[in-house]
């Protein structure tokens, strides 16, 4: 598949793969996925905004340049601590695994960040992987961010991306630290859409993580441990749901993870805060989410290992074959894939 090098949520001519588990595959145009959608269904969406999580900087002790991307933090509340994964000089325009590695890190470093300024607490299971603590009140950091962070990019992508092009139209607060780009797809038009066909909507937020960090042992560890919060009118909807013998449609991987990590055994999903922290896989048995509306997403990543949790791999290399076949794009701005 190529990548998608515009930021254009919404073009016209998106295409949209349509899966199911008996192993039949259709292709659709994008803006007509609401046709999918029955009476008593359930589309549940991240309404997480995306931070300015990509700052360029100093290491104050070797006087190196340094890029920080922020990759986490313990509860969407608090701004003080972060973990984040460090490469050396350069930006975006050099593709993640060909960047240079920062200088070597060590508890107690000062990173200058523009007006920010933060300390390196704890070396994490990675070289590059860091626990970072800022200085200064929550209105500082908030500020501070807000001027000199950038949001996270990959050199697919062939303009600088501004905060614009990466929140979605339901996004409230900044929370994520890529985009929930699976909600690309919402406006309010599709909402209004959505109600039209008797189904209805409901969001969460979750700060999802970064996609790639262009080390391959670093890459392992994704995705992160990322925090979310589920409502509890969220909650409600998916057992009215169930009741009306509706279907619960994520709208992107990290619905998915959200609700199955606050799901009982029994299917029952808790409202209120969590931090998701298992994978989702071909052994994962899914307890809420019956279908997921998703980018495309290239074997031996995270968000393609999640899609194993929906279908069999056979079927599953099926599709990647007609995406590819068929000329779909990848990335936060390409085609999407429901699976039913």
């Amino acid at each position: 598949m190529r990548p998608a090098t515009a930021p254009v949520q919404r073009p016209v001519e998106a295409k949209l793969l349509v899966a199911g588990k008996d192993g039949h595959i259709a292709h659709w145009r994008r803006a007509d996925f609401v046709r999918l959608f029955h009476g008593g269904d359930l589309v549940i969406a991240n309404d997480a905004a995306t931070l300015p999580a990509s700052l360029p900087g100093r290491h104050v002790r070797s006087g190196r340049d340094i890029e920080v991307r922020l990759a986490g933090r313990d509860s969407l509340d608090q701004v003080m601590r972060f973990s984040a994964v460090v490469f050396g000089a350069g930006d975006f325009q050099t593709p993640t695994e060909r960047r240079a590695a920062p200088p070597v890190l060590m508890v107690g470093d000062r990173l200058a960040l523009g007006p920010l300024r933060a300390t390196v607490t704890r070396l994490l299971d990675h070289p590059r992987f860091v626990s970072l603590a800022f200085d200064g009140s929550p209105d500082h950091i908030w500020a501070g961010l807000a001027r000199h962070g950038r949001p996270i990019q990959y050199s697919h992508m062939q303009t600088s991306l501004e905060l614009w092009d990466v929140w979605t139209r339901i996004a409230g607060a900044p929370v994520a630290f890529e985009p929930p780009s699976a909600g690309f797809v919402l406006d309010w038009h599709v909402l209004t859409a959505i109600r039209e066909h008797q189904a209805t909507f409901a969001t969460i937020t979750h700060a999802a993580g970064i996609s790639s960090t262009g080390d391959e042992e670093l890459d392992r560890l994704l995705p992160f441990d990322e925090p979310y919060r589920i409502p509890a009118t969220t909650a409600k909807a998916v057992e009215i749901a169930r009741e009306r013998g509706g279907r619960v449609i994520a709208v992107g991987t990290t619905v998915v993870r959200a609700l199955e990590d606050a799901a009982t055994d029994d299917g029952h999903l808790r409202a209120g805060e969590g931090l998701a922290k298992g994978r989702i896989g071909p052994t994962t048995r899914l307890r809420v989410i019956d279908a997921i509306l998703s980018g495309t997403h290239e074997p031996g990543t995270s968000h393609y290992e999640l899609l194993r949790a929906f279908l069999e791999d056979a079927t599953l290399q099926h599709a990647t074959e007609e995406l590819d076949k068929r000329g779909y794009k990848t990335h936060e701005f390409g085609d999407s894939v429901l699976i039913l």
